[in-house]
């Protein structure tokens, strides 16, 4: 019986060898997808030097992209619709 458990756990353990080994070829390196371009100058933070878009890093330049369109969206939007009114209430004096 002993006999019999050691081979079920030798062929276990060279089932699990394997497999491990197929895998790790199939595991993919990222490679180069830090850094595109080796030569390009250093991108920077947007308020490092707000008035150079091109350098700006891509998250950056999308945030206030994105947040100039929303607000002249918005300001266009209030201007064109008068904005918000206050209605005032004249309670009748009896």
């Amino acid at each position: 019986m002993a006999t019999v458990a050691a081979i079920a756990a030798r062929q276990a353990a060279t089932t699990l060898r394997l497999s491990s080994s197929r895998t790790a070829g199939l595991i993919q390196r990222r490679g180069l997808a830090g850094a595109a371009d080796p030569h390009a100058p250093p991108k920077v933070n947007c308020w490092s030097d707000p008035m150079s878009p091109s350098k700006w890093k891509e998250e950056h330049f999308v945030i206030v992209s994105l947040t100039g369109w929303g607000v002249l969206f918005y300001s266009g939007y209030k201007f064109f619709t008068g904005g918000k009114k206050e209605q005032k209430q004249v309670e009748a004096s009896k």
